[in-house]
């Protein structure tokens, strides 16, 4: 039997970032740390990644759900699987996330010095391709749904080309059913990870999604949904995560979706805009299909700040209206605030503080604003002179938890802007508070305390590697 007619073997390979929300890790070298600090942090990435973050990569799962004959596909998480070197790949394929390309890089080249070939997709690929080119054999650009099966084709044939680019985005009426069989089922909280839509009709000027996925909303079939939830509950009974970055952007068709899925007496979570709580009916439906908590992008309370940045449809004033109703709904809130938006004063971390007790969310997050290459933001600071490092030092942007000013705000000096974002995490994220937040959750108590209890470490982590990077501008400085 020639080469040409064995099976090929396809590795699929999910790199996981070196800080924030892919494990508990500070900037800080840990050499510099000591013993007790070391452990603690070890064992709390550990929980991090078995417990609040540790779902599989959906897009490498529809990659290797991919059935070409002749092509056998393995996937490798390396946030629990070592890699396997060694075996024998005709193909490793990187995902490579944007601010996280180096790793994705790295690893690359260490495939191809032993004569792999090397496939790199996903977004940074997508919006940077040419700085992906010298360090794989073939790229894919664009959602890969359709690509991917005319690439391992030409890998079966000997015909692998240098570039696989999306024309027109897939279309999701199409069945493509999504298979378990190459995870690890109990390396995770969840394998129950779901898409029902793709693209997102507004404009955030600090988000990617649009950029990738497009402006108009894709649908997969209600049916489909329904038979790929059912599917899953016979592997998993685990709670489930709907991917979509808006689960109620098309109010019809979560109606409908959410109505069909009350029979299967599941749990769920997902993202979803504050305006879901002036929807009673959808809301009612939410709370009857079994949905625990949902995310919500409040980003700030000042509309001047929102407007700068493109997010039009997330007025202030009924902010607090619509999350108490959420949360009368029996749903609990995780409510992601960004504290230095263009908008923002000093006097926003009082406000923000004021709300979060108001409201009583159940799981604050306050984040600082990370440009990411490829967005209209990081675009706007480069040109406005902002951004504290080189618009083509792409690796100073990577995924971190809030640990590093990587801008200027606009209405405040960093002398007066990191204090008052390290003072407003430390009172908001005390054990005392995550205690109270549990008691009073309207839903899954245990996991509002454990995400609470989580953030209290990790916001701790993000104050000190914020005032390591203050103490050295100083430095730099004088």
């Amino acid at each position: 039997m020639s080469s040409m007619e064995k099976n090929k073997s396809v590795l699929l390979v999910f790199v996981q970032a070196s800080s924030g929300v892919d494990g508990a890790a500070s900037l800080d070298a840990e050499a510099s740390k000591g013993l007790f600090s070391l452990l603690k942090d070890r064992a709390l990435s550990g929980v991090i990644k078995r417990a609040q973050f540790a779902i599989p990569p959906l897009s490498l799962m529809i990659l290797a759900s991919v059935d070409v004959p002749g092509v056998t596909q393995e996937f490798c998480d390396l946030r629990f699987d070592r890699l396997p070197l060694d075996r024998h790949w005709d193909l490793v394929g990187i995902g490579v996330q944007t601010g996280a390309a180096r790793p994705a890089f790295e690893l690359a080249a260490r495939f191809r010095q032993r004569g792999t070939k090397v496939v790199l997709g996903g977004p940074y690929a997508t919006i940077f391709p040419e700085r992906c080119r010298e360090h794989a054999d073939a790229l894919v650009i664009g959602e890969a749904d359709d690509i991917w099966e005319k690439l391992l084709e030409d890998l079966r044939d000997g015909h692998l080309k240098a570039e696989y680019r999306q024309g027109a985005f897939p279309d999701l009426s199409l069945e493509r059913p999504v298979s378990k069989s190459m995870l690890d089922i109990g390396s995770y909280f969840t394998t129950n990870v779901v898409q029902t839509t793709r693209g997102c009709p507004f404009s955030c000027d600090f988000c990617s999604v649009h950029v990738m996925n497009g402006h108009r909303l894709r649908h997969r079939p209600v049916d489909t949904v329904v038979r790929e939830v059912e599917r899953f509950l016979e592997q998993d009974r685990r709670i489930f995560f709907f991917l979509d970055d808006t689960v109620n952007a098309d109010e019809a068709y979560a109606q409908e979706l959410f109505s069909r899925l009350i029979p299967l007496k599941i749990r769920w979570v997902g993202q979803s805009t504050t305006a879901l709580g002036e929807n009673p009916r959808l809301l009612e439906t939410f709370a009857r299909s079994g949905c625990g908590a949902l995310l919500v992008g409040i980003e700030s309370l000042a509309d001047a700040s929102n407007q700068a940045h493109h997010k039009f449809h997330n007025p202030a004033a009924r902010q607090a209206r619509c999350i108490r109703a959420i949360r009368d709904a029996g749903i609990c809130v995780y409510g992601s605030f960004i504290y230095g938006l263009d908008g923002d004063t000093a006097a926003m971390a009082g406000t923000i503080e004021e709300f979060i007790e108001e409201t009583e969310i159940d799981v604050p997050g306050i984040n600082l604003l990370r440009p990411i290459p490829g967005t209209p933001v990081f675009d706007r600071l480069a040109d406005e002179g902002r951004l504290l490092h080189g618009r083509d030092d792409h690796e100073a942007f990577r995924f971190s938890w809030a640990q590093e000013m990587l801008y200027l705000p606009k209405q405040m000096s960093l002398e007066e802007f990191v204090p008052s974002y390290t003072g407003l995490t430390s009172r908001v994220f005390t054990i005392g508070n995550a205690v109270r937040r549990a008691l009073r959750a309207p839903t899954l108590p245990s996991a509002v305390l454990m995400f609470n209890s989580l953030y209290v470490h990790m916001y701790g982590l993000s104050r000190r590697d914020l005032r390591k990077q203050m103490a050295g501008l100083r430095k730099g400085v004088n």
